[in-house]
């Protein structure tokens, strides 16, 4: 009786080994060539950005998550619009961060602003973005960098929400619109 339940166990343990080693002859395993994956770094770069990974200039964010970069976001979209006056330095759609560069309305270097909106939801509310606004005030190559709380911070989170709704009302209006129109059959 033991005999053949160590019998039966070793033809199991053959037939598990027989099996692997057909399943990773079939191709399982992929060899790595070095054509297909070059060593340079700027070959990596180069390839990336031609399979659609990672962020170029002419493509922004394609290939690299799940997000679809801005379309469906009305808070995302709207923040765009509001701080389209401003240069931006930062736009991390995955992380929710868009951060703008220094910004002097007079040209004045001494003397800048810098805005950054955090997003704490996609929901269109009060208190799903934060927005704060940095001041840099230079003497003879000694800056400085305060945050400033001022209406200014309200404002722009107002008109960014605003803007968002708008966008929100009119998304709807369209998918409306498109559902209630007759088509006519093909044929």
């Amino acid at each position: 009786m033991i005999f053949n339940i160590y019998r039966q166990k070793t033809y199991q343990l053959i037939f598990l080994l027989f099996s692997f080693c057909l399943i990773t002859s079939c191709g399982l395993y992929k060899k790595a060539n070095v054509k297909d994956f070059p060593i340079n770094e700027k070959e990596k770069r180069q390839k990336n950005v031609n399979e659609g990974k990672g962020i170029s200039i002419g493509k922004i964010n394609k290939g690299s998550g799940t997000f679809q970069f801005a379309t469906a976001n009305e808070m995302w979209r709207a923040t765009l619009d509001v701080l389209d006056f401003v240069p931006l330095a930062t736009a991390d759609y995955g992380g929710g961060i868009i951060s703008t560069d220094w910004y002097s309305e007079s040209g004045n270097l001494d003397e800048s602003l810098k805005i950054t909106v955090q997003f704490l939801t996609n929901d269109i509310r009060v208190d799903g973005l934060k927005v704060n606004i940095f001041k840099k005030n230079c003497d003879n190559n000694n800056c400085v960098v305060n945050k400033v709380d001022s209406q200014l911070n309200d404002e722009l989170k107002m008109a960014i929400l605003k803007k968002a709704t708008r966008l929100k009302k009119d998304q709807f209006k369209k998918s409306r619109e498109g559902k209630g129109k007759y088509k006519e059959p093909k044929g």
